[in-house]
């Protein structure tokens, strides 16, 4: 039996559609569904159970002993939420009581970090996750500082000896778009929202370059397909010595415009983007710089490849949003 919370999110359900491919395993979905067609995320695989985050401490503990591992990708994952209480109750203190429930019971626990813990980028991308590190970054919202705030209580308890589940990993997540993500509004990939907007006959619009070192455009991210992230996770549960926080990206920062350009391609279209001036609100605040350090993860013994930005473009707007099925 495994666990996955937020299991019909985003990452969560592409997890539930590995885990369906890669053995025979029970697989209990944790997560809220609303008044949206979230529920569609999970549709086409069998799940054993589906339980309401708030009844979830009570189901692991009347299921103790058969509970292979803990999954933890529930979160409120919106950067531009304001309701603090609200984050902290979804992506601290959930993280919290699962990982001690982990602790005392001997599960292994997986959970998402975010490489919004990074903030400007100004210490890197290096996934150290020595207290003393994790000490010198500066997260710009509160969704990364929940998430930053949670990685620092776990390599706090780990140096210090406390007790800590018998294998664990915080993923830090870098920019991930792929199927399944469309329940998410205004925090869908760029590469869903250009489609929506070559759909409707209207020109592309990405930000202006304020900094003289990138041009417009030229924003540098590490965009990750979210079927390596969830074949990352499936690999790690094969593992016994994970042990730490590790990047999840590409490690090959790539532009928007690169982007673009390859939504186009797989779109057949001409390519047609205005550029227009960062809002002030976020302008000063704005990242032009996000690569993976993966190194780490490597060093664990995960040497597959990363899908390249053309592949993961090309698969994700020809196989699903540009067709009827579009979840995973």
């Amino acid at each position: 039996m495994i666990v996955v919370t937020g299991g019909a999110g985003f990452i969560g359900s592409n997890i539930i559609a590995a885990l369906s491919q890669s053995g025979n395993r029970e697989i209990i979905v944790c997560d809220w569904f609303g008044t949206t067609d979230k529920w569609r995320n999970i549709a086409r695989h069998e799940v054993h159970d589906i339980i309401r985050p708030e009844a979830l401490l009570d189901f692991i503990d009347q299921h103790r002993m058969r509970i292979e591992c803990i999954i933890h990708m529930g979160a409120v994952s919106s950067t531009t939420e304001r309701d603090v209480d609200k984050i902290i109750a979804a992506n601290f203190r959930m993280s919290c009581d699962l990982w001690d429930w982990c602790s005392k019971s001997g599960t292994p626990f997986i959970y998402a970090s975010s490489a919004a813990t990074y903030g400007d980028g100004s210490a890197g991308f290096e996934d150290d996750w020595k207290p003393d590190a994790l000490e010198k970054l500066r997260p710009l919202n509160a969704y990364g500082w929940s998430k930053h705030a949670f990685d620092r209580r776990v390599a706090r308890l780990a140096a210090g000896g406390r007790p800590k589940p018998i294998v664990w990993a915080g993923l830090k997540f870098f920019n991930v778009y792929g199927p399944n993500e469309y329940h998410k509004d205004e925090m869908r990939s760029v590469v869903c929202q250009i489609v929506d907007t070559v759909r409707r006959g209207e020109t592309v619009k990405l930000f202006k370059s304020h900094n003289p070192a990138y041009p417009d455009g030229g924003q540098l991210r590490d965009f990750v397909y979210v079927k390596d992230c969830a074949d990352a996770v499936i690999w790690l549960l094969s593992q016994g010595n994970y042990k730490g926080i590790y990047n999840i990206g590409t490690g090959k920062a790539r532009s928007f415009a690169d982007l673009a350009h390859a939504v186009f391609k797989a779109m057949n279209v001409p390519p047609r983007i205005e550029y227009v001036d960062t809002p002030p609100e976020i302008r000063d605040n704005y990242q032009y710089f996000t690569q993976a350090e993966m190194g780490s993860l490597r060093a664990l013994g995960y040497d597959r490849p990363f899908t390249e930005l053309e592949d993961g473009v090309n698969d994700y707007v020809q196989n699903y949003l540009l067709t009827g099925a579009p979840y995973i």
